[in-house]
């Protein structure tokens, strides 16, 4: 089974291999950082990706159980209702990479995403909405794991 950084250098080889046959839209190509991955916190990720400091509103929304089960697959989901959002991300706080899930959004598409993450602890969950305007929005929700899914 591979790890996290395995998937993600084999993700970031396809895409270069990909890239160079020219088969992904330039936009795809731009888009696709997997440093972000790597990054510990929110205000890291904001930085790294050029956004302004985070402001949290209910415009953004996470869902999430408040008790998960398991924690290597806890469902969770972003959403906002905003015209302008280019990019909807999960991070979940106590995760050795905070960043969790990105979506690049354009207005034609319904921001609105579920995926399930692994979580190793208790944590909060964080949706972020990066507008095109430069702002950074965001909801945070705590999800309790009585069953670790990080090696735990």
């Amino acid at each position: 089974m591979l790890n996290r950084r395995e998937v993600i250098t084999h993700s970031a080889t396809v895409a270069g291999l990909l890239a160079t046959a020219g088969l992904l839209p330039t936009q795809a190509q731009a888009a696709f950082n997997a440093a972000a991955f790597e990054v510990k916190t929110m205000a890291e990720l904001v930085k790294m990706l050029g956004g302004s400091a985070p402001v949290e509103s209910k415009d953004v929304v996470v869902t999430g159980p408040d008790i998960a089960e398991n924690g290597a697959v806890v469902p969770v989901g972003v959403s906002t209702t905003l015209p302008g959002a280019k990019r909807l991300m999960l991070l979940v706080e106590k995760n050795p990479s905070v960043l969790s899930a990105m979506f690049n959004v354009t207005d034609a598409v319904d921001a609105n995403f579920s995926t399930r993450v692994k979580m190793g602890q208790s944590s909060n969950v964080y949706a972020v909405a990066m507008m095109a305007d430069g702002k950074v929005l965001f909801a945070g929700k705590e999800v309790k794991v009585t069953l670790g899914g990080c090696g735990g």
